[in-house]
């Protein structure tokens, strides 16, 4: 019933994609731009499938992992992908969407195997090294090459959606992150639960799956399919992306065309890598866009990696739909979510992106009090709000990350800027494992505390860049679209402002 689901909603947003055609493409050209977008989109989903099966691992090796290790581990590889930025963000600009993705798909499958390959050594008492160690290592490296896979899909989209439509692709692009949190939680737990060496009145995908792997009579349970499984549907993808992506619409035989983003005009202007981070970091625009991804790192995964364990180890009466259903629930939202988001931004803000971003903030301050009030007295409101939460801030990161830092980084520059932004994410997501690792070790209330002031500072961030647009931007909609382009009160700033 849910993969039914699942495929239903997939239906649904391709037909969108092709419903929604605000600039008059071509058939031809929407059809290709599809064949372009959706194996990347399902790369980088299943990119997430390999990143939060360490979630599924955790609770599959149980004490064997605990919480202070889970979150030291969780926490070296988040930091480790917001750095990679530094260094992949401007290489990305270089080589290509293309590549980029290849690079991550195949370089991530490699580390998987890996981990995989420890987890079976470690269940058969055949690894004598530091568990928490080892895994964050290797984890640290699939981060690594796991950051290679938004920036690519950023860096392509730049050059095939206009600006006027991404605040649409910025809903696909959360989808297909909603896509990953599915297959994450629910498959890599069913792929948990079918690998134990004893399943009690196992399940006609339990049967079958146990008979394909040769599981029955095993001493131990293969938690190390968990990472197997992701690790070879990625080398698949890796395939595809290599037959089907073209980095931009002449490569596929199409005329390029102005996205009116913050590149338009400068397109014959080449940078070096240092002046690529200097043009991002010295941008106000993109420091906000940051900032307000920094703390939905914190709350995002604050809410998605921590509720599934604490419905673990606080018994959830009358919610336990929730954690059987995690993965769904969070897809179902995020699509929702971003969805909402998106045609919000295009359609009520004019292509602004903040106005979304500063509404759904407040929602989430609200739901986080909630959930400081009701954690151990209501499951069930302790459970919407975390899925509401999830909801809004995977809109939240779809928007920002996903168009707004594409926007005024400008084609150009859009892998750096979408990157330095989406690695402040993993910064944020650092930060809040490591420190809620240790803090729900004294009380599980310091969680929803702990996302209350980050909560507030997106606000605020969010209402100071409330109107801001790049200039070409505003240029289209008053001269193409006839649209009075509010006045802000906040210093317009462009990539060229900054670089001068």
């Amino acid at each position: 019933m849910a993969i039914l689901l699942v495929l239903l909603t997939l239906f649904f947003v391709v037909g969108l994609y092709f419903r929604y055609n605000p600039l008059q493409h071509s058939r031809q050209f929407m059809i290709r731009r599809f064949v372009n977008w959706f194996p990347m989109g399902m790369s980088y989903a299943f990119l997430y499938m390999a990143r939060y099966n360490l979630n599924v691992t955790k609770n599959a090796l149980g004490t064997m992992m605990n919480k202070e290790s889970f979150g030291i581990i969780f926490g070296a590889g988040t930091i480790t992908y917001g750095l990679s930025f530094l260094l992949n963000g401007p290489l990305v600009d270089k080589i290509g969407g293309k590549r980029g993705i290849i690079i991550a798909t195949l370089g991530s499958s490699i580390a998987n195997i890996t981990m995989g390959v420890v987890t079976y050594l470690l269940l058969n008492q055949r690894w004598p090294f530091d568990l928490t160690l080892t895994f964050a290592l290797l984890y640290s490296i699939n981060m690594f090459f796991q950051s290679y896979g938004a920036v690519s899909i950023i860096k392509v989209k730049a050059y095939w959606f206009h600006v006027r439509e991404r605040g649409i692709f910025g809903a696909i692009f959360g989808t297909l992150i909603s896509f990953g949190v599915y297959f994450a939680f629910d498959w890599g737990q069913a792929i948990a639960e079918a690998a134990k060496s004893q399943v009690q009145n196992p399940t006609p995908f339990q049967i079958y799956f146990r008979q394909i792997f040769a599981l029955e009579g095993k001493p131990t349970d293969a938690t190390w399919l968990v990472f197997f499984i992701p690790a070879t549907i990625l080398l698949v993808w890796t395939l595809l992306d290599a037959w089907l992506i073209k980095d931009t619409p002449s490569q596929a035989n199409f005329e390029d065309f102005d996205t009116h983003d913050a590149s338009s005009g400068e397109m014959d202007k080449e940078y070096t890598m240092t002046e690529t981070l200097k043009l991002v970091f010295k941008n106000p625009v993109l420091m906000m866009i940051a900032v307000v991804e920094f703390t939905t790192g914190v709350i995002r995964n604050g809410v998605m990696q921590w509720y599934f364990i604490f419905a673990k180890e606080v018994k959830q009466p009358g919610a336990e739909f929730f954690l059987h259903h995690w993965g769904l629930l969070l897809c179902i939202s995020g699509i929702m979510g971003g969805f909402a988001i998106g045609y919000a931004s295009d359609h009520i803000f004019h292509s602004r992106r903040s106005p979304p971003v500063a509404i759904s903030g407040a929602i989430i301050l609200v739901l986080s009090l909630i959930l400081c009030g009701v954690l151990y007295t209501s499951p069930v409101v302790v459970g919407t709000c975390a899925v509401l939460i999830c909801l809004l801030s995977i809109a939240i990161h779809s928007l920002m990350s996903g168009t707004a830092a594409a926007d005024f980084g400008g084609r150009k520059l859009t892998a750096t800027a979408s990157g330095i932004t989406d690695g402040f994410v993993y910064l944020g997501t650092g930060l809040q494992s490591v420190s809620l690792g240790y803090l729900t070790g004294y009380s599980w209330l310091f969680w929803p505390a702990f996302l209350v002031p980050f909560a507030v500072l997106s606000i605020y961030i969010a209402i100071k860049m409330w109107g801001h647009l790049p200039e070409a931007t505003k240029k289209y909609l008053v001269t193409v679209e006839k649209v009075t382009v509010e006045k802000v009160t906040v210093q317009e700033i462009s990539i060229e402002n900054a670089k001068s």
